[in-house]
């Protein structure tokens, strides 16, 4: 009788799972920052050729749940990981949502002997914003496994992470082996890590759980209609030409202008065009930045053929700060942490046709992070 009853329960339990992945093509999920083939459907798997760094997730957000996948890293020393409760978009400065990681890396990535800083089989940790505290052994926020569970490249191994109230708790191959609590944020989207190496993932599947009502302070932000504006790769998507090729390059996740005397025709302008929109850029100054004017970077937008140059004051030398820039109707708006909002007007009839630029000023700058979105497209705005 007790056997049957255990039966009953387990299979109630397989019944609550939902596929996330439906093994045909990725509905409902977003690659938010990654070139369209990084990440693919091949042999029922969701395949990721790891470059560049970067996130494919979830188009909604969870919050208490059981998730239940398998991954196989295909090369020696592969990275990757599964973002818990993560931002819609790449913390600013970094590649990597803001989440809490279950680490997904490969034996062959590790030194001889331990690693006082990270292992190879599961830990747990937050990044970019994320807070936690560590269950077990631990260097700082990062939760180390109880035991080395993981197998490696071209193994299959099997997570089963449990995140309820805030707490997170990792099952490698069948066994809890680390987590923590007290996370922040504790409701968001579920992420898969681009990192490096290629790695396949299937039976992505999930079961909610009751609502705890996570508070809005530990709640990520929803998705605003998002879209990259850069693939990490390469220059795909903005207007180049023979004056912009020795003037920008791309390095790992960065767009870089290097040094030299900007052209009349160096600002390079994306290929998309948009109407009312709100664009987000990551920008770094050069560490010898010398904060006069023309050494400020800048942005340009293009308004149905007219361009405004747009100062990016507030930009620090060798950090990267986020600027949110704003056109809704004829008033544009720039603004970033730490300093006032900016209001300009802008004239143009109606529909509005938005292009954005990254500027040349001659001195070495770095952009990131580079996303828009409608907030009217381009033949609905009105005047």
């Amino acid at each position: 009788m007790l056997m049957l009853l255990s039966g009953s329960a387990l299979a109630a339990e397989e019944e609550g799972f939902v596929p996330l992945f439906n093994g045909r093509d990725l509905s409902g999920w977003v690659n938010v920052n990654c070139a369209p083939e990084t990440w693919s459907v091949q042999n029922g798997m969701i395949h990721c050729t790891g470059l560049p760094t970067g996130a494919l997730r979830t188009t909604r957000q969870f919050e208490n749940f059981i998730l239940e996948l398998e991954w196989r890293h295909l090369r020696s020393g592969g990275n990757s990981g599964v973002f818990i409760w993560s931002s819609p978009v790449a913390a600013p400065g970094v590649p990597f949502l803001r989440a809490i990681e279950v680490q997904v890396l490969d034996h062959g990535f590790n030194v001889p002997g331990k690693n006082e800083w990270y292992t190879t089989h599961g830990d747990v940790f937050p990044i970019h914003g994320s807070t936690m505290e560590p269950f077990g052994r631990h260097n700082g926020m990062r939760s180390f496994p109880s035991e080395e569970r993981s197998k490696g490249t071209p193994e299959w191994n099997q997570y089963r992470i449990v995140c309820s109230n805030g707490v997170i708790r990792l099952h490698v191959n069948g066994k809890q082996v680390s987590g923590g609590q007290k996370c922040n944020y504790c409701k968001g989207y579920l992420g898969l890590e681009s990192e490096g190496g290629p790695i396949d993932f299937r039976n992505v599947r999930i079961q909610e759980l009751p609502s705890s009502a996570a508070p809005a302070d530990r709640t990520a932000p929803l998705d605003q209609g998002w879209r990259s504006l850069f693939n990490g790769i390469d220059l795909r998507g903005w207007k180049t030409n023979s004056a912009t090729a020795p003037r920008w390059r791309v390095d790992g996740e960065h767009i870089v202008l290097q040094q030299g005397d900007p052209g009349s025709d160096t600002v390079l302008w994306s290929e998309t065009e948009f109407g009312e929109s709100e664009f987000i850029v990551d920008c770094r100054r050069p560490k010898a930045s010398s904060g006069q004017a023309d050494d400020i970077p800048g942005v340009f937008l293009r308004v149905n053929q007219v361009s405004l140059q747009l100062k990016l004051e507030g930009a620090t030398p060798g950090e990267y700060k986020r600027f949110f820039i704003l056109l809704k109707r004829h008033d544009l708006t720039v603004r970033t942490e730490g300093r006032d909002t900016r209001h300009f007007a802008v004239e143009g009839g109606a529909p509005l046709h938005v292009s954005l630029g990254l500027g040349d000023t001659g001195v070495p700058t770095d952009y990131m992070n580079l996303y828009a979105r409608d907030i009217k497209p381009k033949d609905q705005s009105p005047n």
